[in-house]
């Protein structure tokens, strides 16, 4: 996974502008059938989430009678798009039939008034949008055909997925194709691609809910999107994997809660005692094990904070968890500080203080009478890697370390690397790209000396000036592998297009070179992506079409196989 950087920020504003319809829209289902009882419930607090950070909240309220169905919003979403609803209506007809969309809303400072109606096969929109740059507001009146049960989307506004909840609920199944009017842009076609039964441990109430992970036809290309519902239709959270956006019922989004998204056989809840707070883990244990069975620490990338480790709908930690259980070692994720169950303040949190929390986690292991102390290994996938080293570098009671997936440049590199990439796929002219590097520069050179703020956008200073960001360009693997000399793994997908396979083979070059290991080894898996899944391209436009969310099983027995052979020499 891309680390988290303001060019990701900025490339996700971009998005929005220039296609509206890439971070929302929604399906029309068959019809449900009308209900005569009327449901009225109470406004449910909704907050929105960009990479982890907090960046909005609506309060919606659904109404339903014998009449009609309407969903009424107010919030704000600082970011990315600095949103502020005033008002919203969505109104439909018992069977799902809309009737009107209303919006009184600012954009960016911009005046955004809306009202469609739907009739006759058709929505109608008439209002004022705010213009782009110096354009100032202009009027809308546009017209699309649309298909009789449609549902109504508007970007930016969270309530749009309350009727796709319901709905999804009522009446779906993997493979159907729906259609969304995205006011006032297009109707699209989207896709279920898959449903999942989860459940959600709130304290020690559990909450079983249905994962619905859609595609999204949009005409810049697939989006993938997670929908999830309680069983009645209730709205509990939708996850836009790609964009790092999260929006999720405030109950479900307090400290106490987490979802089980995956599941082992011999998964174990725990909670390790750290300094000042605790970190919530899942403990997989062999079946049959004998005493003293070697153990695997697992890290997750960056942008990712829950312990399963999920990437673009891919549970990488939970799946090595189990394989590496099933291989007769115990296995421990955990959710990252000021994540899930985990304590802390993940807004003050570095790479170092990562470190030290692998660090707790070994010593709450080698203190467990079923794991062998002297053969405890840490396994990191992407940013992951790094803090494996890095925790290496520090405790010498870590046997042995695994990269997967990992980077072998400085993060302020990586981050003008990533940038660079994402320029190159974008269609940008060569002067736009040249002046956004020069400002990422800017902001790189603002975060590591103090100095140059006040030529930066604020938005953009809220989002870099911080610890975590700052101990991301400031990390240098080539100066951590020094201190390392514990055996390393350093794993590799043949086909990962965001961390190209030259970085593996400069990583482990580094590490022949510069660290104090007798044992440093190379595997690329052919046929792999950045998610560890098998792959045709590997490009990141590719992986919401993917049929195979497994983690490859080469990849699997790579790691699986060396760590034998690296325990097995200890002993």
């Amino acid at each position: 996974m891309r680390p988290d950087t303001i060019v990701e920020v900025r490339r996700f504003r971009n998005l929005l502008h220039c296609t509206c319809v890439v971070l929302l829209g929604l399906p029309g289902l068959a019809a449900a059938q009308p209900q005569a009882a009327s449901t009225s419930t109470p406004a449910t607090g909704y907050l929105i989430f960009l990479r982890g950070s907090p960046v909005g909240r609506e309060a919606i309220t659904f109404n339903r009678d014998q009449k009609q169905i309407s969903i009424m919003t107010q919030g704000r979403m600082l970011a990315p798009l600095n949103v502020t609803i005033r008002a919203a209506e969505f109104r439909y007809q018992p069977d799902w039939t809309p009737l009107a969309f209303t919006l009184d809303a600012t954009v960016n400072g911009g005046v955004m008034q809306l009202n469609t109606t739907f009739g006759g096969g058709k929505a109608a929109t008439q209002g004022t949008a705010p213009g782009q740059g110096a354009t100032p507001s202009q009027s809308v009146s546009v017209s699309h055909e649309v298909v009789p049960r449609t549902l109504i989307h508007a970007n930016g506004v969270l309530a749009s997925y309350v009727a796709l909840a319901r709905r999804l609920a009522e009446n779906s199944e993997e493979d159907a194709e729906f259609r969304v009017y995205v006011v006032p842009q297009a109707e699209i076609i989207v896709r279920v691609r898959a449903i999942r039964n989860e459940r959600i441990q709130i304290g020690t109430t559990l909450l079983d809910v249905r994962r619905f992970e859609l595609i999204y036809a949009n005409p810049s290309g697939d989006v993938a999107v997670d929908v999830t519902a309680s069983t009645k239709g209730d709205l509990v959270r939708v996850t836009i994997p790609s964009e790092s956006m999260d929006m999720v019922r405030e109950d479900v989004a307090s400290s106490t809660s987490r979802t089980q998204i995956y599941s082992n056989p011999g998964d174990e809840a725990v909670v390790i005692p750290a300094t000042g707070f605790s970190l919530g883990a899942t403990l997989t244990k062999p079946a049959d094990a004998a005493a003293r069975v070697p153990a695997v620490i697992l890290l997750a990338s960056s942008g990712v904070g829950d312990r399963d480790g999920v990437v673009q709908g891919v549970p990488v930690l939970a799946q090595l968890a189990g394989a590496f259980a099933q291989s007769g070692f115990v296995a421990i994720r955990y959710d990252k500080r000021g994540n899930g169950q985990s304590g802390g303040r993940s807004e003050s949190a570095t790479l170092t203080d990562f470190a030290e929390d692998v660090r707790t986690v070994v010593r709450w292991l080698e203190r467990r009478a079923d794991v062998d102390p002297k053969r405890i290994a840490v396994v990191g996938y992407g940013e992951g890697g790094w803090i494996g080293l890095l925790a290496a570098s520090r405790e010498r009671r870590i046997a042995a370390v695994v990269s997967i997936a990992g980077w072998s440049t400085t993060g302020a590199d990586l981050v003008l690397e990533q940038q660079r990439q994402a320029l190159e796929q974008s269609k940008a002219a060569p002067e736009d790209r040249d002046k956004r590097i020069a400002l990422q520069q800017q902001i790189h050179s603002a975060v590591l000396t103090g100095k140059g703020w006040d030529t930066v956008p604020p938005q953009l200073r809220k989002e870099a000036d911080t610890p975590w960001f700052q101990s991301l360009l400031t990390f240098d693997p080539a100066r951590v592998l020094e201190d390392v000399r514990q055996p390393m793994l350093f794993v590799h997908g043949g086909l990962d297009q965001q961390v190209p396979v030259q970085h593996v083979e400069r990583l482990s070059g580094l590490a022949q070179k510069e660290s104090r290991s007798k044992s440093v080894e190379v595997v690329v898996v052919r046929g792999v992506n950045h998610l560890l899944v098998p792959a045709v391209t590997g490009s990141v436009s590719e992986y919401g079409t993917l049929p195979d969310r497994n983690v490859s099983k080469d990849v699997i027995t790579a790691v699986g196989d060396w760590l034998k052979k690296t325990f097995a020499a200890i002993r």
